[in-house]
C-alpha cells in the first residue's frame, strides 16, 4: 500500500478525463466489489473545486501564520514579503513536478511517485518524513491550544489562559483536562472521517478564521497608524557582521514549513470529479494562502515592530493601547485556537495514511478495514495527546526535526524525482530548477540548524522558550 491508496478505485471511476485512454498496469484486473459498493451507498461523485481549495488551503495555513511575522523582524518588511512570495512560487513548481511525474508513472500518491523513481527505499523515506513532520506539527498545535486556553508557565512566570482569565482556576480548565476534552469532543470525531472531502466545511471555517485574524490585526494597526503610535518598520535586514548575516537563514525552515502541503495534494486530487482541475486548485490555494501570509506578516510586524515574538499570538497577551483591547485579544486567541482545531484533522489525515503505509505496506485500502482504521487512528491520537502533555517545550526540537523533514517533503524529494527522470520527461529547465531547489534547501537549512544550535547552546538549557 502507498500513501493515498485509500481511494484509487474511486479515482479511476470518477476522474474520466485522466484515465479515459490510460490503462494502469499496476492496478488489479478486477475492481474491488466491496469498494464499489461503498461508493454507491454514500453517493459520492467527486469533490468540488471549492471544497478542494479549502482543504488544501487548510493544509497550508496552520501554525505557520503565527511564526511568519517574526521573520519580518529578521529580514525586514520588504525582503520578508518578497521571500514569502518566492517560496510560494517554488512550492508551486515542486508540486507541479510531483503531478507531472504522477501522470507519467500512472501513480496516485506521493509515495507512489517516490516508489516509481527510487523503489521501496524512496517510498519509506517519504512516508517516514511525513510521519515525523506531521506528528511534530500536531503536537505543536495541541501545545498551543493548551497554552492559549489553560495558560502556561515559563521561568517561574505564569501566563494565564483564556479560560483561567474568564472563570478563575478550576480543575476543569487545567491543561490536561482541557486537552483531553478537546481530543475526545473535537479531534476524535473529525479524525473518523474516511474521505478528506468530508472535511471541506471545517476547512472553509478554518480559512475564514485565519482571515478573521488578519482583519482584526489590520484594523488595530490602521487605528494605531491614525493615532500616530506606530513607528516605521525596517524594510531591509540589519546586517552588521557575519553572525547577523548567518542569522538571516534561520527563517528558512519557518518559510518552508509554512507552505508544506505536498502530502495531501494527491489525496485531494484522487477525490476530484475532474482531475484536470488540480493545477488550478493548487494555484488558487497558494495564492489565497500567500495573501493571508503577506497581510498577516505586514500588519503584525507593523503593529509590534521589533517586539514581535516568535509566536505572534503571544503579543496579544498585553494591552494593545486601543479601546476594547482585552476583548480583541480574546477574540484573536479564541479564533486562532478554533482554527488550529480545524486544521488538525487535515494534517492527521495524511499522517494516518503514511503511517499505515509504513506499518502495513501490503494491506488493502485503509478505508475498507474498520479495525485497522480504528487502531491506527486511536494510536496516533494517543501519541499526539501524550506528547503534548509530557513534552511541553518542543519548539527547539521541532525546528531541527520538523523543519528538516518538511524541506525534504517540499523540495528535496520532488527535485530528486526530476533529476532521476525515470520517464525521460524532464526538460533542461526542470533539471536546473531542481538543482537550485536542492542546493538552496540543503545550504539554507544547514546554516539554519547551525545558527539555531549555536543560539541554543549559547543561551543554555535553562533559557525560556521563545
Amino acid at each position: 500500500m502507498t500513501i493515498g491508496s485509500g481511494a484509487p478505485v474511486k479515482e479511476k471511476r470518477s476522474r474520466k478525463n485522466k484515465h479515459k485512454h490510460v490503462v494502469d498496469e499496476k492496478s488489479p484486473l478486477l475492481p474491488s466489489k466491496r469498494e464499489e459498493d461503498v461508493e454507491v451507498i454514500d453517493g459520492f461523485s467527486g469533490a468540488s473545486f471549492a471544497g478542494a481549495v479549502f482543504n488544501l488551503s487548510t493544509t497550508i495555513v496552520g501554525a505557520g501564520i503565527m511564526a511568519l511575522p517574526a521573520t519580518m523582524k529578521v529580514l525586514g518588511l520588504g525582503l520578508g514579503i518578497a521571500m514569502i512570495i518566492f517560496v510560494a512560487f517554488l512550492t508551486e513548481a515542486s508540486i507541479d513536478f510531483l503531478l507531472r511525474f504522477s501522470r507519467a508513472g500512472k501513480t496516485v500518491s506521493y509515495g507512489g511517485v517516490m516508489n516509481d523513481s527510487f523503489g521501496k527505499i524512496g517510498r519509506i523515506l517519504l512516508q517516514t518524513s511525513v510521519v515525523i513532520n506531521n506528528v511534530g506539527v500536531l503536537i505543536v498545535y495541541m501545545i498551543i491550544i493548551g497554552d492559549v486556553l489553560s495558560g502556561t508557565s515559563s521561568s517561574g512566570v505564569h501566563h494565564s489562559g483564556i479560560l483561567e482569565g474568564w472563570f478563575g482556576e478550576h480543575w476543569w480548565n487545567g491543561r490536561a483536562f482541557v486537552l483531553l476534552f478537546t481530543t475526545l469532543v473535537v479531534f476524535v470525531p473529525l479524525a473518523c472521517f474516511k474521505r478528506v472531502d468530508s472535511l471541506r466545511y471545517t476547512s472553509a471555517l478554518s480559512v475564514a478564521l485565519a482571515v478573521v485574524f488578519v482583519v482584526i490585526t489590520a484594523g488595530i494597526t490602521i487605528i494605531k497608524l491614525i493615532n500616530g503610535s506606530i513607528a516605521m518598520p525596517r524594510w531591509l535586514p540589519d546586517v552588521t557582521d557575519l553572525t547577523s548575516f548567518w542569522q538571516l537563514f534561520t527563517v528558512v525552515p519557518v518559510l518552508v514549513t509554512a507552505y508544506i502541503c505536498h502530502y495531501n495534494v494527491h489525496t485531494i486530487d484522487n477525490e476530484l470529479e475532474d482531475s484536470s482541475q488540480i493545477q488550478s486548485i493548487v494555484r488558487t490555494s497558494l495564492a489565497l494562502c500567500s495573501t493571508v501570509y503577506v497581510m498577516t506578516s505586514f500588519f503584525a510586524y507593523l503593529l509590534f515592530g521589533d517586539l514581535t515574538l516568535d509566536d505572534v499570538l503571544a503579543n496579544f497577551d498585553a494591552n494593545l493601547g486601543i479601546p476594547y483591547s482585552s476583548l480583541l485579544n480574546d477574540v484573536v486567541r479564541v479564533s486562532y485556537v478554533v482554527h488550529l482545531m480545524l486544521v488538525f484533522p487535515i494534517i492527521f489525515f495524511a499522517l494516518r495514511l503514511n503511517l499505515d503505509g509504513l506499518l502495513f505496506p501490503s494491506a488493502g485500502p485503509l478505508v475498507l478495514d474498520n479495525r485497522r482504521f480504528a487502531l491506527v487512528t486511536l494510536g496516533l491520537i494517543s501519541l499526539v495527546f501524550l506528547g503534548a502533555n509530557f513534552i511541553p517545550s518542543i519548539w527547539d526540537a521541532f525546528q531541527f526535526t520538523g523543519a528538516t523533514a518538511a524541506v525534504c517533503i517540499g523540495f528535496i524529494f520532488p527535485a530528486s524525482i526530476v533529476l532521476k527522470d525515470a520517464h525521460g520527461i524532464a526538460t533542461k529547465k526542470d533539471k536546473i530548477l531542481a538543482i537550485f531547489m536542492i542546493v538552496l534547501a540543503v545550504f539554507s537549512n544547514a546554516v539554519a540548524i547551525y545558527s539555531d544550535a549555536y543560539s541554543l547552546f549559547k543561551r543554555g538549557p535553562a533559557s525560556p522558550r521563545a
